[in-house]
């Protein structure tokens, strides 16, 4: 093999991920050919709706999974938490970087953090897994939709439409700007998305020569935990984006998973941790989403898909 050819969006942080896998295999296989294909997905020509209206899952990986099917690259390099939990036919996950920081982070206008933010205070967000987490904690917020690439999203705030936005700490670092950061809200406040902060390197499952070099980039106690998050969402998975989180780590020989079902408004909210095996992290996942649609989730998610949030 002589050349791997990566797939990714566009953004300054898609780019920076693709890059950093591009480093790290380079590191490993002197002599390799690496280049960087740039591709347009459906979530980023369509900017001006919340991801819940135009489809949710899958907006920011299917046209890179097309040009990785139709060998027009050989591997994919993709957020993880944008990966849907079914994939297409004839792909496979490839590997799991370490996880960076998996928090949400709050950027303030003035330097206020959550609590100290001004009562009917303006933040930007259009995760509805952040909105009603938000609005359980502070039921006086305004949640104004905010979609766009990391620093348009900063520039919007800086522009004073916002007093405060939400964003995942670990695309923050990334793109070197930590000093932005007003305050990184504790996962009691704030569950992170499936998935959050890890990157996902994808690839054809018959493709042996390119998924070689990438399985060393594995991070093992990352994998185990983002399958058990997987589990939990492929469980409670609908049609759209829905208000829902999962946060796993690895404790001693074992597995800690806490997982929330929240009604939009943040109203109503069903939350609990489980413990499970590394052996099999997708029981502990699955077992927590079956618990929580029976204390009253099935019920909120089930109200939520009518409303066609």
């Amino acid at each position: 093999m002589k050349e791997i050819r990566i797939g990714s969006r566009g953004s300054k942080l898609a780019l920076w991920q693709a890059e950093h896998v591009k480093s790290e295999l380079e590191k490993r296989n002197p002599g390799l050919s690496i280049s960087i294909k740039k591709i347009k997905t459906t979530g980023d020509k369509v900017i001006d709706a919340p991801l819940a209206k135009i489809g949710g899952k899958g907006l920011f990986v299917k046209e890179i999974e097309d040009a990785l099917l139709k060998n027009e690259i050989d591997i994919a390099v993709h957020s993880m938490k944008d990966v849907p939990t079914i994939l297409p036919e004839g792909l496979c996950i490839g590997a799991i970087t370490k996880r960076e920081d998996p928090r949400d982070a709050l950027v303030s206008g003035d330097g206020s953090g959550f609590f100290q933010l001004r009562h009917g205070a303006d933040i930007g967000t259009s995760s509805l897994r952040r909105m009603s987490q938000l609005l359980n904690q502070r039921p006086d917020l305004i949640i104004t939709p905010l979609r766009g690439n990391l620093d348009t999203r900063l520039k919007k705030l800086e522009s004073g439409a916002f007093d405060a936005i939400v964003l995942a700490a670990a695309g923050i670092h990334r793109m070197g700007w930590k000093e932005r950061i007003t305050e990184y809200l504790p996962v009691a406040i704030s569950l992170p998305a499936i998935g959050q902060g890890a990157l996902c390197i994808e690839c054809r499952e018959n493709d042996k020569e390119v998924c070689k070099p990438i399985s060393a980039l594995d991070h093992s106690d990352t994998h185990v935990c983002i399958r058990a998050e997987r589990a939990f969402l492929k469980r409670l998975e609908g049609g759209c984006q829905v208000p829902i989180g999962a946060y796993a780590t690895i404790s001693g020989s074992g597995i800690e998973i806490e997982g929330f079902i929240a009604s939009v408004d943040g109203r109503r909210m069903v939350r609990e941790k489980r413990s499970g095996i590394i052996d099999n992290p997708e029981d502990a996942g699955t077992g927590l989403a079956e618990s929580l649609l029976l204390q009253g989730g099935e019920e909120i998610l089930r109200e939520i898909y009518g409303a066609g949030e």
